[in-house]
């Protein structure tokens, strides 16, 4: 189960915003899809622009814009003949460049040794996303092989985090190794990022960029076509604005393929994701999972005495509100 505590957050878009989605979630795209309000083909090319406006970040290191237009007009196509293939179908999306794809997109894992490499296949989490609809918009930096917590060790260069009050010297750094998948959804420059999290590398980048990172079980998606580190950790994560939004990729593209020994044989449930009225719309304020069927631990080795006060109010505020909702 995946809560979300910061109720009063509001994702804002980037000071170098070119349009107004780059604030919005998936969910808040995926309802305006289903509703008619939006087309695939205009948030994709609020997408492109939003990445040409912040080429700065140093984010992409590959871009499909002509190949995620093409799949923009086929998903508009697909809703107009009332085909949509669920709440992900039109939605932008980037890719780590540590998973393999076809039709010439390069996977590089950010590396000179991989220089043009072309896979000749696809891994599962990119199939599982094309099949769902989505609309891979290109590559996105990271650590070399991601062996780094930065993504400053880049053939391409660092990745520079979008809150960053300028770009000189008072820079910051967006995390790693999926830095720039965490900045680009920060950015609001795809709704949603695949990431890679083998001891820290979607959770620490999703802190430092202020957005939702979500490493699953080890197994719950396969890692067929995701270059390895340590393979007996490494687990392909998800970068998005909220906890809902991660829930609907993980849906997508969790469960076992065959390829992976090591995937978890069960699937997800086909209502783990709490349905809507929509295939998916925006959640109010009052609309909160049921806590009092939970049971939630609070281990103990998190209070380690180097842990600032300032976040142990944080932490402690969290279990409050976990307890004014009437959680074990």
């Amino acid at each position: 189960m995946l809560l979300h505590f910061r109720p009063t957050l509001r994702h804002r878009p980037s000071l170098r915003s070119v349009s107004s989605w780059a604030g919005r979630s998936l969910t808040d795209a995926s309802a305006a899809l289903a509703n008619g309000s939006v087309t695939s083909v205009a948030l994709t090319q609020a997408c492109i622009d939003q990445i040409e406006a912040t080429k700065r970040f140093n984010m992409f290191v590959a871009t499909t814009f002509d190949s995620a237009l093409a799949r923009a007009s086929e998903s508009d196509a697909r809703r107009r003949d009332g085909r949509a293939r669920g709440p992900l179908d039109g939605i932008p999306v980037g890719v780590k460049d540590i998973f393999c794809m076809q039709n010439g997109v390069p996977t590089t894992a950010s590396s000179k040794i991989l220089q043009g490499f072309v896979a000749p296949y696809e891994s599962t989490a990119t199939q599982r996303l094309l099949d769902a609809g989505a609309i891979p918009l290109g590559k996105l930096n990271m650590d070399e092989f991601a062996m780094g917590s930065g993504t400053t060790y880049s053939t391409f260069g660092p990745t520079i985090n979008p809150w960053s009050s300028d770009l000189g010297d008072r820079a910051l750094v967006a995390g790693g190794s999926s830095g720039a998948s965490a900045a680009a959804v920060a950015s609001g420059c795809c709704f949603a990022a695949l990431g890679s999290d083998t001891g820290g590398s979607v959770r620490q980048p999703a802190a430092y960029c202020g957005v939702t990172g979500l490493k699953p079980n080890y197994g719950r998606i396969s890692r067929h076509g995701m270059i390895a580190f340590a393979s007996s950790l490494d687990t392909p994560g998800i970068l998005a604005k909220t906890v809902r939004d991660a829930a609907i990729v993980l849906h997508a593209i969790a469960g076992p393929d065959g390829h992976d020994s090591t995937a978890l044989p069960d699937k997800l449930p086909s209502q783990w994701v709490r349905p809507t009225k929509a295939e998916c719309e925006p959640a109010s304020e009052t609309d909160a999972t049921n806590t009092k069927q939970l049971t939630v631990g609070v281990p103990k080795e998190y209070y380690v005495k180097e842990l600032p006060e300032s976040i142990l109010k944080v932490w402690d505020q969290g279990i409050e509100w976990l307890l004014q909702s009437g959680t074990n």
